[in-house]
């Protein structure tokens, strides 16, 4: 199983929603209401971007254990589950 750092950025003044990237996934961000929803947000965010991989044909990225932001709240790992049917492109019937 796959596990990537999830960086969270928590609200700070009139922002009112926590910011979350994947360090080592490029592309993937999303944000929620609150450190849960933004957990679950990106979580989802990671699931669908994968699949997008998997069905253009392309590799996944290597989590890295190096990622970091020093800029974030705290760094969190979230694993990935992707659906057995996204690894294979469906071929288009005659």
């Amino acid at each position: 199983m796959l596990e990537y750092h999830v960086a969270f950025h928590l609200p700070q003044g009139e922002d009112r929603m926590v910011v979350a990237e994947v360090l080592d996934f490029p592309g993937v961000v999303s944000q929620g209401s609150d450190l849960a929803d933004a957990r679950a947000m990106i979580a989802s965010a990671l699931e669908e971007m994968a699949e997008f991989y998997l069905e253009e044909g392309r590799p996944l990225p290597t989590p890295s254990a190096a990622a970091t932001d020093p800029e974030a709240d705290c760094v969190e790992l979230i694993p990935l589950s992707v659906a057995a049917g996204a690894m294979r492109p469906t071929q288009a019937q005659p």
